[in-house]
């Protein structure tokens, strides 16, 4: 009974002591305890003003009554029924000679003052007639007097295509001077056989430098030959030794020839040459070289002694883009399909029967075989390793898509791009948005 009692006397003396206390207490304003953030609430608001350039178009045109009359409606319906806001508008200057660097140019309100405690975010504007232009780096162009590399686009209007179904050598070289020509220091359209023979015979077009340049064959598994290489050596073995040719002069001028589709050099194609000869296919103007056309070519690179012999491609079938690809896709701003077909990709057991090094994949290696790469001849001159030919080769299924051929080039040379120089005088306002609450704290 004793123990009862004292368990109750307890309970009464907790109890009383928690209601003194509550009684007591000053509890926190419900605005203390979970304090509205006005410093992010301004920012957001004028974000979503500006969303479809609402804020830009009133803060660079302060003299009309109506945007700014519309600017403060949105304003108003933006924020809580609670929220006093003060809007300032300021144009930037120059901050030269003691000047201000902001000076005030209109302001709208919906209250006298922001009571006691208020928060405020700055943002800022553009004007309508900026624009943005990205500067890409010349291949090639270095500080230390490096004058850039050129590109060739085989245009010929002499030559006909294969593997390139749906389009035509000329279109494909007109998209691809569009992608590429503002990273090379000149992009020159060969325009027909002639003058591809005049590069391999050592003379430049325009009075541009031969040695590193880029050459993109659009004629896909054909390649485009000049009428005074149709004799002999070059006709011999159904014109390989042609093929071979080229691969030389890519080692003697350091060139890095570009296949777009297919298996490279499968055919050779002069409309006049062989005007009546046709692939088999009904495609008139061209000549089968077949097999060994691929094989003459890498021993031509190689330096090889020319021997008679086949190529072959694989099938791998669904082949992935590089992690590096996938990766430059957003510096350079190219997306083609990250998956691709490809029924003509080249062994890798060229690169130790021609010395060959991938300095880039395009497309992940599959089943002993490279969808897409860029290879570098390697050989020793005065005892030192050292590039000296480069071939690009995308072994994909028909249609092609010159946007991996941009995309496989710039991968390998890499060059930078540089963000215009932006200057905010005269084409840059500064917003700033007060808020307070009704009442302070």
């Amino acid at each position: 009974m004793m123990r009862t009692v004292e368990v109750l006397m307890v309970i009464v003396i907790l109890t009383g002591a928690f209601i003194a206390t509550s009684y007591f207490a000053v509890l926190p304003w419900p605005r203390q305890v979970s304090p509205l953030d006005l410093g992010r609430l301004s920012l957001t608001t004028m974000e979503t003003l500006n969303s479809g350039n609402d804020l830009s178009q009133a803060a660079f045109n302060t003299g009309n009554v109506t945007a700014w009359d519309n600017l403060q409606v949105a304003l108003s319906a933006s924020l809580p029924p609670n929220i006093i806001y003060n809007l300032t508008v300021y144009d930037v200057n120059n901050g030269g000679s003691g000047n201000s660097l902001y000076t005030a140019k209109e302001s709208l309100s919906n209250a006298a003052n922001l009571g006691v405690s208020s928060d405020a975010s700055s943002y800022l504007v553009s004007s309508s007639n900026v624009t943005f232009n990205p500067t890409p780096q010349k291949i090639g162009e270095t500080a230390n007097g490096g004058g850039g590399i050129t590109l060739y686009i085989l245009n010929c209007s002499d030559s006909n295509g294969w593997w390139i179904t749906g389009y035509s050598a000329q279109s494909l070289a007109a998209d691809l001077y569009n992608l590429l020509s503002p990273y090379f220091a000149r992009t020159i359209m060969v325009q027909n056989t002639v003058q591809l023979g005049e590069l391999l015979n050592g003379t430049p077009l325009h009075g541009e430098n031969l040695q590193n340049a880029v050459i993109i064959n659009t004629c896909g598994e054909a390649v485009p030959i000049p009428t005074a290489f149709s004799g002999s050596p070059y006709s011999s073995n159904g014109y390989a030794n042609y093929c071979y040719l080229l691969g030389q002069k890519v080692n003697q001028y350091n060139w890095t020839w570009t296949s777009i589709v297919g298996w490279p050099f499968y055919y050779v194609t002069n409309t006049a040459l062989f005007a009546n000869s046709q692939n088999s296919w009904g495609i008139y103007g061209m000549n089968m070289v077949g097999d060994p056309g691929l094989n003459a070519f890498l021993e031509g690179i190689d330096n090889q002694v020319y021997t008679p012999g086949d190529s072959s491609t694989g099938a791998p079938g669904v082949v992935n883009l590089s992690n590096e690809a996938v990766t430059d896709c957003n510096y350079y701003g190219i997306y083609p399909s990250t998956y691709q077909t490809s029924t003509r990709a080249l062994s890798t057991s060229i690169l130790t029967q021609f010395h060959l090094t991938v300095s880039t994949y395009v497309f992940n290696t599959a089943g002993g075989y490279n969808p897409g790469a860029v290879y570098r001849h390697t050989e020793t001159v005065n005892g030192k390793q050292q590039y000296q030919g480069g071939f690009y080769a995308l072994g994909l299924t028909r249609t092609p898509d010159i946007r991996l051929t941009a995309l496989g080039l710039l991968c390998d040379y890499h060059p930078r791009i540089y963000s215009s120089d932006f200057n905010s005088y005269d084409t840059t306002r500064l917003v700033v948005l007060q808020l307070g609450l009704v009442g302070g704290t």
